[in-house]
């Protein structure tokens, strides 16, 4: 019988020596005692074979504690992929053997206290690193002051939500929200202060979740002080009954959430900048900002003509009717102001513009937010414009000119109200009101040539147009949690209305020529336009969500929506008397619509560990019925919409996520496709109805792949989507021999339209300097019919460039360079065009700060755009920007500049594109080289009041 003795202790395991006691016949005995000795020689081979090693011993601050167990963990540099982890022993001491030569990642970390790394090196002469011992401090003290150098996760991934760490990144005495902004991977601010963010447009910059002064991003981010932020979270903001759901309703817009520091959150700050410049350019800005805990008051005011005043990107419109809250289609009517042959042009633009910011928290149950903004804007410029219209066996070349002025005078009241009911259920009441005054005066001269230089037509118009605008809503969301887990229901309800009245004067001339560049004909007109429009909308959707089980729930919704609409414009003759009272009927609309909307939906949520997915479908039934009182008309359809959807995200860790969606939308075809209002704007320019017009479907995939590695600050970001469409409408145009273009929308069930997008966004910081890469790839197939031809168009784009970033105190550098290709072209019956060229954008963003507190930046934009087959000229700009700064008091809140705009005078308003068969090129007003002295002064007082 076998017996077997073993006594094994710690010592004699760690230092790899193992003592066997067992009694045995003499046969085993001898056995055991070869085995033994084989054992032991490959034990001395493998430890004279590794040489590489590393140890130490941790402790705390005041090296009074052993961190007994302390996780050891060694990352590889190149990627922080694991190589190796152990643990301390009972007297904090650590080895790690068996290495290999190498750069290596020391991560260190123990509960309460603050992570400790460290890198290094293993090669033939310091195959052995001893760390000695590391001090960990605890987090209790970095609280209270203490200053170490260490870094926390500055990118964590939470859902969809990708959350940066301000802290992780330079930021500058008196520097704003948008210079921290332009640090972060994935986002990019162009001149204007527009923000785009993996690749799509930042619509809302919230501040703690909630809105401040509404819809102008620029508003924050140019106002909020970067030291401020503690948080900055990306994501794509929902409505508010798919947040509290958790299901995705189709309405998204890409947001930014900035968190502020609690210390942040009692004081005021704000700012007061005045320039002057040459040719008599000007700015002059005022910001306050008072926050008081729970309480923020904000008020600002700028006046300035340099296109670049605080606020003059924000919108007044209270209302909006593109989507009607239940993922259905909404059929439209336009409402606004017909007295489309006169639009403006853009030009040089004096801004006035103020706005009041009041929101509160009360008694952890109630919540205000409220906004008033007041602006004007007088616009005057020109612009001029060429097309290229390739037809069959034949070229038409049209040429415009425009002169333009505009006066727009707005303004706008919002306000939140948020209630806790009780612990289970809240209520949100949003209104909204805006009134717009519009004055506007074009002048248009124009002309279309064959290719032979002959002339087709002329035209001359003069357009005036004054109308008022008035818009109000009101939203009402409830939402109750019942006992159950998972078991919600929420009601939301919104009611719409919009008037728009105006009037104005066509007076236009034109003249048509035969082959033979002979006038043929000339006809006039001179007529008084008149229009008034009205639109209401109720829409309501309710939401029951139910768990079926601990991972799987049901969310069923229902909603009735409302809409009547009317649209009464008039076209007046003047009599012998001079006086416009003489109705033209053929020119004249007044369509009533009423549409009923029901919609119902189920989609069933998974939720598993990492992984959530939602799959589901909506239908709606929609009936129209549209009166033509002038012509005593009525036009009646039933249709209905289907709305399939599915969403997919898994996170591997907090720091990678994977995200993948699937939407599929009926789109009907809009009023105007059906029945479209008669106009006489352009009398070469036609436009008929088609009532027989079907739906159209279309389907949308996105995927997106973000991951970041804390060690290396190394980001990958991947975004991606693909669509197309089956019975896609389209246009079927044709022009005759004088040059008449008439155009009607039809169905190509024959040809299916795709469109795709592919941005990948990389970085990783090397030697303290963020190196980024980004590639994108685009394109889409497109189709209409030209004459009774089917012209297809095509164009592809691809970019790839990188970028690189250093920030500090002393200096800062951000270059980027994308060099681009594009493709383009079209072919009808047979033919077949091309248009590539190669394009390279590029910016660079410099800042030093010189001895006696002077500063000095620069910044630029380069555009190059090549020849291609259509264009015979390249076009390169480079847009230069240069001040010197010098900052005053202790603070260094008072700030004199000197800035050079547009230094090389090449800021011109040339563009040029293709589109089908047709080659536009346009150049308008802009605002080139002058000089400004600005004063600046920041005040802050935070921490209370």
């Amino acid at each position: 019988m076998l017996k077997v003795l073993t006594n094994f202790n710690t010592e004699r395991l760690n230092s790899k020596i193992f003592l066997v006691t067992a009694l045995l016949s003499t046969k085993h005995l001898m056995k055991l005692t070869y085995f033994t000795l084989l054992i032991t020689l490959i034990c001395f081979s493998s430890f004279g074979q590794s040489k590489y090693s590393i140890k130490g011993a941790v402790t705390d601050t005041m090296a009074t504690y052993k961190l007994v167990n302390t996780t050891i963990t060694l990352l590889n540099q190149k990627d922080s992929t694991l190589v190796k982890y152990s643990r301390a022993d009972v007297m904090g001491r650590f080895t790690i053997n068996n290495l290999h030569s190498g750069q290596f990642i020391l991560l260190i970390t123990y509960p309460g206290y603050a992570d400790y790394a460290e890198k290094f090196t293993l090669d033939p002469v310091h195959a052995v690193k001893d760390f000695g011992n590391v001090n960990l401090i605890l987090k209790s003290t970095l609280l209270e002051g203490v200053i170490i150098k260490g870094k926390a996760a500055a990118i964590t991934i939470k859902g969809d939500t990708t959350e940066f760490n301000a802290g992780s990144y330079n930021i500058q005495p008196n520097s704003r929200v948008e210079d921290l902004l332009k640090q972060l991977p994935g986002i990019q601010i162009d001149k204007d202060g527009k923000i785009t963010a993996q690749g799509q447009k930042v619509n809302k910059v919230l501040v703690d979740g909630e809105e401040f002064f509404g819809d102008d991003p620029t508003l924050v981010t140019k106002n909020l002080r970067g030291d401020m932020i503690d948080k900055i979270q990306l994501y794509d903001k929902k409505s508010d009954q798919a947040t509290f759901t958790g299901i995705d309703d189709g309405e998204k817009s890409k947001t930014i959430n900035l968190k502020l520091k609690e210390d942040k959150k009692n004081g005021y700050f704000g700012n007061l900048n005045t320039g002057i410049g040459t040719k008599r350019f000007y700015e002059n800005e005022a910001t306050i900002n008072i926050f008081k805990g729970k309480q923020k008051f904000a008020a600002y005011g700028a006046l300035g003509n340099t296109n670049n005043s605080f606020g003059s990107m924000m919108s007044f419109s209270s209302v909006d009717f593109t989507d009607d809250g239940s993922g259905g289609m909404m059929v439209s009517m336009d409402v606004g102001d017909d007295l489309s042959m006169g639009s403006g042009v853009g030009g040089i633009s004096i801004n006035r513009n103020g706005g009041l910011h009041y929101e509160n928290k009360w008694k952890d149950k109630y919540g205000i937010n409220t906004n008033y903004k007041l602006g004007s804007v007088s616009t005057a410029g020109e612009s001029n414009s060429l097309s290229i219209e390739t037809l069959p066996g034949r070229t038409n070349i049209s040429k415009t000119d425009q002169q333009s002025n505009s006066l727009s005078l707005n303004q706008k009241l919002d306000g939140t109200l948020n209630m806790q009911l009780d612990s289970s259920s809240t209520l949100k009441v949003s209104v909204s009101g805006s009134s717009k005054h519009n004055d506007l005066t074009d002048h248009f001269d124009s002309s279309i040539q064959r290719a032979d230089s002959s002339y087709l037509s002329k035209s001359e118009r003069d357009v005036t147009n004054k109308g008022d605008d008035k818009a109000f809503s009101a939203t009402a969301f409830w939402a109750k949690k019942f006992k159950k887990k998972g078991r919600t229901v929420s009601v939301n309800m919104k009611q719409s209305l919009t008037q728009s009245i105006g009037s104005g004067y066509l007076n236009a001339t034109n003249q048509f020529y035969n082959e033979k560049d002979v006038l043929d004909s000339i006809s006039k007109i001179d007529q008084l336009k008149t229009n008034r429009t009205f639109k209401s909308a109720w829409n309501t959707n309710a939401t029951y969500t139910e768990p079926i089980s601990k991972t799987l729930s049901m969310i069923l919704n229902y909603g009735f929506n409302l809409n009547k609409s009317s649209s009464d414009r008039k076209s007046f003759n003047k009599n012998p008397a001079g006086e416009y009272d003489i109705l033209d009927t053929k020119y004249s609309n007044n369509f009533k619509l009423n549409q009923l909307n029901n919609n119902a939906g189920l989609i069933l949520n998974y939720t598993k560990g990492k992984m959530v997915v939602n799959f589901g479908t909506r239908i709606v039934t929609t009936s129209f019925k549209q009166v033509d009182v002038l012509a005593d008309s009525t036009l009646k359809r039933s249709f209905v919409n289907w709305n399939p959807q599915a969403t997919f995200n898994y996170n591997f860790s907090r720091s990678s996520g994977l995200q993948f969606n699937y939407n599929g939308n009926t789109t009907q075809p809009g009023l105007d496709q059906i029945q479209p209002y008669r106009t006489n704007e352009n009398p070469l320019y036609i436009v008929y109805g088609n009532p027989n017009l079907k739906p159209a479907f279309s389907s949308n995939m996105g995927i997106s792949y973000r991951s970041f590695k804390l060690l290396t600050e190394q980001t990958l970001m991947i975004n991606g989507n693909f669509g197309f469409t089956s019975n896609a409408i389209t246009n079927s145009t044709f022009t005759d021999t004088a040059g008449k273009t008439t155009s009607q929308a039809i169905n190509l069930d024959h040809k299916t339209p795709v469109n795709f997008q592919l941005n990948v966004s990389s970085g990783r910081k090397i030697l303290g300097i963020n190196l980024n890469l980004d590639a994108n790839v685009g394109g889409n197939y497109s189709y209409s019919l030209s004459n009774n031809f089917l012209n297809t168009s095509k164009s592809f784009n691809y970019s790839i460039g990188p970028s690189i970033h250093k920030y500090n105190e002393q200096y800062s550098v951000s270059v980027s360079l994308m060099p681009s290709y594009n493709t383009s072209g079209n072919s009808i019956r047979g033919v077949k065009t091309s248009n590539n060229s190669y394009g390279m954008n590029g910016n660079f963003d410099l800042m030093l700060r010189l001895p006696g507190k002077t500063e000095l930046r620069t910044n630029g934009r380069y555009q190059y755009t090549g020849k291609s087959k259509s264009f015979d000229q390249s076009i390169s700009r480079l847009t230069w920007d240069a001040s010197i700064n010098k900052k005053f008091l202790k603070s260094e809140s008072l700030v004199l500049s000197l800035t050079g705009k547009d230094l090389l005078n090449q800021n011109t308003g040339f563009n040029r594109s293709v589109y089908n068969n047709t080659i536009n090129q346009n150049n308008s007003t802009t605002i080139q080289r002058y000089f400004l002295l600005s004063l600046a002064w920041d005040f802050n007082k935070m921490g209370g009041l």
